[in-house]
C-alpha cells in the first residue's frame, strides 16, 4: 500500500468482540491488528475475520492477538501485517481502554484502578506513532472529578517529544460524549471519544466531528423481526392465544422508546443479565425483562426453555443476537463461547455505527493530508 491510492490502516488495542473495529471497517479502515485480552472475544474477531468476504484484506493481512496489551509490541508481534506495519505509517490507533475506573456504575478511581491503560495507549502512540488517535471511553471520564487526568492526558499527547525521525507529537482535536441513540443505535449509550492528530498530519486542517446522522430508532422497531421469529413457532396449538399476548405486550412498550445502556457485567459475578436495579426498570417498561439471557432459537426451532424466556411473567428476556442488536451490530457477526461469554462481549461494546461515523470523520482530514502531499 503505497501512493495515494494506499487504504487507510489502523492498530487497536483492547478490542473486544469487534463494535469498534466493525466501525472503523465501514468507515475505510483496515486493520494491521486487533488486540484483545479475552479468549473468547479474540476468538470472535478471528472466527469472523475468516469467513466474511467484506473482510478478506483483515484476513491476508490482519494479526488478532490475544494477549495483555501491556505486553504488545507490534515490531516483535506482528507477523501476517510485518511488512506493512512502518513507524509512523500507521494512521490511526485506536482504542476502548477498559471503562470500570470511569464508570459510575463503579467506584470510579481513576487512575488509581489497576485496569487503567490510558498510560498504555499513550506509550503506544508514542510507539506507533500514528497519524491519528482516538480513545473510546464512557461518558463517566468527563465528570469534573478526573478534569485533571483529561488535562494531563492531553499534556501527554500534545507536549510528546518528536521521534528519531522528526515525527511531532499531538494535537487534541475533539474529546466530546457522543450518544449512540443519535447515530442509529436503539440504546441510550452516551460515550466520551477523544480524537488527536499528529501536527504534521493536522497543519491548518479542520478536523469536523461527527454530527447526528440518523432518526431514533426504537426496540420495537430494531427487535420487531427477531421478536416474531422468537414467537412464530407457538402461533399455532395451544399456547396460540398467549403467544400473541406475548407480542402484543412486548410490543405495546418497545414502541415507547430506545433501551437502557447494556453492561458486560463482571467476570466476578453470576450469569449475565440487563444491569443494575434502575435498568431493569427501564426494560420492564419497554415489556423485556431484565433478570437474564434468554436462549437464541437455532433455525427457528423452539429451544425448551421459552418457559423462562419467552413466556414469564414481566415479557421475553433478551437473546444474545437481540442484544447485539441493540449494540448495532450487523446481523453477519456472531459472536464465540457460551452464552453468558457472549452476553458479555455484546455488553462491553462500542456500537459499531458510531465507530463508523468518528472514523469516517478521522479519515476526512487523512484524506486531506494526502491530497496536500500529492498536490506539493
Amino acid at each position: 500500500m503505497t501512493g495515494t491510492d494506499r487504504g487507510y490502516t489502523s492498530i487497536e488495542i483492547c478490542a473486544g468482540a469487534g463494535g469498534q473495529a466493525i466501525g472503523l471497517h465501514l468507515a475505510g479502515f483496515r486493520h494491521l491488528a486487533l488486540v484483545e485480552i479475552d479468549k473468547y472475544a479474540a476468538a470472535t474477531l478471528r472466527e469472523n475475520i475468516e469467513v466474511h468476504p467484506k473482510w478478506d484484506w483483515e484476513r491476508a493481512n490482519c494479526d488478532v492477538l490475544c494477549q495483555d496489551v501491556v505486553e504488545f509490541d507490534p515490531t516483535r508481534d506482528l507477523v501476517k501485517s510485518a511488512a506493512l506495519y512502518k513507524q509512523g505509517e500507521v494512521d490511526l490507533l485506536a482504542g476502548g481502554v477498559p471503562c470500570p475506573p470511569f464508570s459510575h456504575a463503579g467506584k470510579q478511581l481513576g487512575e488509581d484502578d489497576e485496569r487503567d491503560l490510558f498510560p498504555r495507549i499513550l506509550e503506544l502512540a508514542e510507539l506507533i506513532r500514528p497519524r491519528a488517535v482516538m480513545i473510546e471511553n464512557v461518558r463517566g471520564l468527563m465528570d469534573p472529578k478526573f478534569d485533571d487526568y483529561r488535562s494531563r492526558i492531553q499534556a501527554n499527547l500534545e507536549d510528546m517529544k518528536p521521534d528519531e525521525d522528526g515525527r511531532p507529537g499531538y494535537k487534541v482535536v475533539g474529546w466530546d460524549v457522543y450518544e449512540a441513540a443519535e447515530f442509529g443505535v436503539p440504546q441510550l449509550r452516551p460515550r466520551s471519544i477523544l480524537v488527536a492528530f499528529r501536527k504534521d498530519v493536522l497543519k491548518d486542517l479542520k478536523y469536523e466531528a461527527p454530527a447526528p446522522s440518523a432518526e431514533i430508532v426504537t426496540v420495537y422497531k430494531a427487535l420487531e423481526g427477531t421478536m416474531q421469529e422468537r414467537i412464530a413457532p407457538f402461533l399455532k396449538g395451544a399456547k396460540a392465544v398467549q403467544a400473541q399476548k406475548v407480542f402484543d405486550d412486548w410490543a405495546d412498550g418497545a414502541k415507547k422508546g430506545v433501551a437502557p445502556t447494556l453492561v458486560g457485567g463482571s467476570k466476578k459475578h453470576g450469569g449475565a443479565d440487563l444491569g443494575p436495579s434502575r435498568a431493569k426498570k427501564a426494560w420492564a417498561k419497554l415489556g423485556v425483562s431484565g433478570m437474564g439471557v434468554a436462549n437464541a432459537p437455532v433455525d427457528g426451532q423452539p429451544t425448551g426453555t421459552e418457559g423462562r424466556d419467552l413466556f414469564r411473567p414481566g415479557g421475553p428476556m433478551l437473546t444474545v443476537p437481540q442484544a447485539a442488536i441493540i449494540q448495532g451490530f450487523p446481523a453477519y457477526w456472531e459472536f464465540s463461547g457460551g452464552k453468558t461469554a457472549q452476553y458479555r462481549q455484546v455488553g462491553n461494546a462500542f456500537p459499531p455505527p458510531v465507530a463508523k461515523a468518528i472514523g469516517e470523520s478521522i479519515i476526512e482530514v487523512l484524506k486531506a493530508d494526502r491530497n496536500r502531499a500529492a498536490s506539493k
